[in-house]
Order: C-alpha cells, then sequence, then structure tokens
C-alpha cells in the first residue's frame, strides 16, 4: 500500500479490493466469516428465506425454464450453497446460482454456481438478485466540516491519518444537498459520507434484470436521521476496529438506501422482512419438552436464531431495500 494522500473512496477501494492485497482479494485466509457475522452466517433460517422469496418470484414470472439467482458481494458462496440446498428439486433443476465477487472462486464449491468478477450484462437475466450486506463496502468519499462551516472532502493515508481537502462541488456536492444536508452553519467536524457512488452501484445491479425483483439488505439509515458523524469503521477478527485503509480491516459505512431507491421500491426492516418469509422468533410450547425433549431443544435452537436475524436492535434493524423489475413481482413481501 503507497502513503499518499487521497480520498477516502480511492483509499478505500484500494484498501478492499486492490489486486493481490486487498482485504478481499487477498489470497488465502478465512474469508469474511473470519472477520464479521453476516445474516448469512448466523442461520440456515436466512437462506431458507431467500429460498421462499426466489420461489415466489419463480410463481409470479410463470415458472420459467431458466432461473437466476444472482448473489452480489458472494463471499465464499454461502448464501448460494445453503440456498440451493433448501430449494424444491424442480426449482433448483432451473435455477442459474450466478455468485459475483472480485475475490478468487474457493475450493470445492457447488460446480453449478457460476462465480464472476462483474455483474452480468444489462437486463441479461430473470429471477432474484440478492445483494446483503454489499452497498456498505461499495467505497465513497467521507466530507467533514471546517472552521467556517464549509464541506471539505477528508484525505486519508495508509497509515489512518486524516487531513481536510478541497471543498464539495459538482454532482457530489449536489448530492449532499439532496440526501444529507448539513446547513452552512454546522458546527466544525460533522461528517457527511457522499453515497453517490452507491446510488449508480444499486442502479447497475437491479438493471441486470430483465424482469423479476432486486433486494438488498444492509445497514442503513434514513435521511431525517443521518448520523451526524457519519459511520464508517473498520473490522477485523470479529471486533471494531478503526478504519485504517491498508488492507489489514474491513472498512464499511451504512448504507442511505432512501437515496438508492428507484420509484417502485420499498424499504422496510429485515424484521419485518424475514417475518413475511415465514421466519419466526416464538419460543415452541413448553409441552413440547414433555412430548419430544429432542425436537425441543431444536426448535428452540431454531428460535433463537430467528429471534436473533429478527431483533429490531440487531440484524432485524437493518434495511431491505426492494425492487421488483417489470410488473410480476411486486408485492412478495406482503404479510
Amino acid at each position: 500500500m503507497t502513503n499518499e494522500w487521497c480520498g477516502w473512496r480511492e483509499a478505500t477501494e484500494r484498501a478492499l479490493y486492490g489486486p493481490g492485497e486487498g482485504f478481499y482479494t487477498r489470497a488465502g485466509g478465512p474469508g469474511p466469516a473470519g472477520h464479521f457475522r453476516t445474516s448469512v452466517h448466523v442461520s440456515p433460517l436466512f437462506a431458507g428465506a431467500v429460498a421462499t422469496l426466489l420461489c415466489r418470484v419463480d410463481a409470479a414470472l410463470g415458472h420459467p425454464g431458466e432461473l437466476a439467482l444472482v448473489d452480489v458481494g458472494a463471499g465464499r458462496g454461502e448464501l448460494l450453497t445453503e440456498v440451493l440446498a433448501a430449494l424444491p428439486d424442480d426449482v433448483a433443476a432451473r435455477l442459474r446460482p450466478y455468485a459475483v465477487e472480485r475475490a478468487a472462486r474457493p475450493g470445492g464449491l457447488d460446480p453449478r454456481i457460476g462465480w464472476h468478477d462483474e455483474l452480468p450484462a444489462p437486463g441479461s437475466v430473470s429471477g432474484l438478485l440478492f445483494a446483503n450486506e454489499w452497498l456498505d463496502n461499495v467505497p465513497v468519499d467521507v466530507v467533514e466540516t471546517d472552521a467556517d462551516g464549509v464541506l471539505r472532502r477528508v484525505l486519508v493515508r495508509a497509515d489512518g491519518t486524516e487531513r481536510l481537502g478541497g471543498p464539495v462541488d459538482g454532482a457530489d456536492a449536489e448530492w449532499l444537498a439532496r440526501w444529507w444536508p448539513v446547513g452552512p452553519d454546522a458546527s466544525p467536524g460533522l461528517r457527511a459520507e457522499i453515497g453517490r457512488p452507491r446510488d449508480e452501484a444499486w442502479a447497475r445491479a437491479a438493471g441486470t434484470l430483465r424482469a423479476g425483483l432486486a433486494v438488498a439488505a444492509d445497514y442503513a439509515h434514513e435521511r431525517a436521521a443521518r448520523p451526524p458523524f457519519g459511520t464508517l469503521t473498520g473490522f477485523r477478527a470479529g471486533r471494531e476496529v478503526p478504519p485504517v485503509p491498508d488492507g489489514s480491516c474491513d472498512l464499511t459505512a451504512h448504507v442511505a438506501l432512501d437515496s438508492c431507491a428507484g420509484p417502485r421500491a420499498e424499504r422496510l426492516s429485515q424484521r419485518a422482512a424475514l417475518h413475511a418469509l415465514g421466519v419466526d422468533g416464538r419460543r415452541p410450547p413448553l409441552t413440547l419438552a414433555a412430548t419430544d425433549p429432542a425436537g425441543y431443544v431444536r426448535a428452540l435452537g431454531t428460535a433463537g436464531a430467528a429471534a436473533e436475524l429478527t431483533d429490531p436492535g440487531g440484524l432485524g434493524g437493518f434495511g431491505w431495500l426492494v425492487e421488483p423489475v417489470g410488473g410480476a413481482c411486486a408485492g412478495l413481501l406482503a404479510e
């Protein structure tokens, strides 16, 4: 890693995805699961819910001869592997599982899963596109108000040292004015993250569908409640650490999903989405313990995993952006 001054977007791109040296592209190691826990890693219930949603998409599209499941930010292929195991045979037989990931294909992966470092071509597939905790890793620039209340880009070096650069202008200033406004009388030190690259990345991802449903699940915030000091942080070996763009840690910032949303998109919490897909954290009845002790223990474990996935103070508070492409797949998450 070089140590020149640059914006956080450039530094993050290099630190996460630099060839041979990026956090996600470095050969070997445990992959993302060794550093942080996503819904996919909590329980197979999450993949089961995605499988349920995929079956709804399949039915809405009239059971096409080829059905796509595009997993954007596929990690080591965990979600696709578990979804394949959860699908009915007739759906699995028609499925084209499509992993989009900039890391190399892991060994031992199901040969049915296609592994690609780019999205499918625009309008080329029909089915479900699912992006779990992908947008928070799309690099963005960070800005901060100076002593005069002027928004300036934050420059950073690979060792994490920061200083303020030039004022924000052009399309980035327009994005901030609309989606993350910081007034001219703002106190020095207030921060924002320019989400415009994420808007564009999501539009490209959803645009790969000819028909179907595009879903993003991520840490999120809304315009009325943007965090005043930003959200950029790092993760390493399961612990939150300072965001240092040297390739040693994940770099992530919460997503302004409301700015990503297209005109037909729906936004809801993960709790509401998973409830609509049949994931319920209620404990099993105690009477089951007397009649089937082993079944009670299994049901209790399932309920605990479901509770973690739907906890409004944790994973259940994630935002889901649900965008139908074409007219057939609207309303598939209505309870």
